[in-house]
């Protein structure tokens, strides 16, 4: 996420600057670059040298399978590195306006949809307790040492350069010889799906209407999701009808620990801040993904 909001960012006109733990930046990176580890290194000398106005915070754990098997790993990558990176902020004497990726995750499997803001948090898994523990550091870093804060609870996010999670593994079964793809859940489940250059549209736009955003509290938290519930099944059948009309779709009827069965935004208060935001259709978001992902293979049509 990181790499496609920096891309995003350059191209609209703003100077960017990553970290990361390689030695060099990833292939065509648009800005300048630090190798730093963010759970160990004291980054304010990193953010005082640039001083940002904005810094997005994107390391971090993404995974619910992972934090299930190693949730102490994933708390030292997730609360650690998010409290490291505050910890920067404060000390580099720079007052950047800071955003950190949130979860859906927090929510659990919410009371009622569509999901606000204001609902109780009550995580299913490891990895979204330990995002909810991150919102309490960006919390106490906004209230107690005055660091100005968006806490962006993102939904579903896909993209082409996502080689993980539901859009993928299905595209990845349907490009394959299998006659058919099979779905590890009942298929009923749902949630909110976003392409990755809509959420970065979002955070571009939520940084450059900053002085809107803020109604005299420096700790902003927002839903970022289309506000659409879609069950998996439907966006199994519309990837289908993309890539292999004449494979077969099946449910293992499976439900996997840690996962919500329903997720829907409340996306209110993304429209207030933000009234002239849409994100493209659905439809749409999958083709570019399913269109890059065949150009990769060399497939101009079904098939090779």
């Amino acid at each position: 996420m990181g790499g496609m909001l920096g891309r995003y960012a350059a191209r609209a006109g703003h100077q960017v600057m990553g970290t990361g733990r390689s030695r060099q930046t990833v292939q065509n990176w648009p800005g300048e670059y630090a190798q730093a580890d963010a759970t160990a290194v004291n980054l304010s000398e990193i953010i005082s040298r640039f001083a940002p106005d904005v810094l997005f915070h994107a390391a971090g754990t993404a995974s619910v399978g992972a934090s299930l098997a190693d949730p102490l790993g994933d708390l030292q990558a997730a609360a650690l590195t998010c409290a490291n990176v505050l910890e920067g902020v404060r000390r580099s004497g720079a007052q950047p306006l800071v955003i950190i990726p949130s979860s859906a995750a927090v929510y659990g499997n919410p009371q009622s949809l569509p999901v606000t803001e204001n609902a109780p948090l009550q995580p299913i898994s490891p990895y979204g307790f330990h995002k909810a523990v991150c919102e309490m550091l960006a919390r106490e870093y906004a209230e107690c040492f005055g660091l100005d804060v968006i806490i962006c609870r993102f939904f579903s996010v896909f993209g082409s350069a996502q080689r993980r999670l539901l859009v993928w593994e299905l595209h990845k079964q349907l490009a394959g010889p299998d006659p058919i793809t099979w779905i590890d859940g009942t298929g009923s489940e749902s949630r909110d799906f976003l392409h990755i250059d809509d959420v970065a549209e979002v955070v571009l736009q939520l940084v450059e209407n900053r002085a809107s955003t803020w109604e005299g509290d420096n700790c902003l938290i927002v839903n970022v999701g289309r506000g659409t519930e879609t069950p998996v099944r439907e966006i199994a059948e519309q990837l289908r009808n993309m890539i292999a009309p004449d494979k077969e779709i099946r449910c293992r009827g499976n439900l996997r620990k840690g996962d919500p069965l329903r997720w829907c935004a409340d996306i209110s208060s993304l429209k207030s801040l933000l009234p002239s935001w849409q994100p493209r259709p659905l439809a749409d978001s999958l083709a570019l993904c399913v269109a890059a992902w065949q150009q990769e293979a060399g497939i101009s049509q079904h098939g090779s």
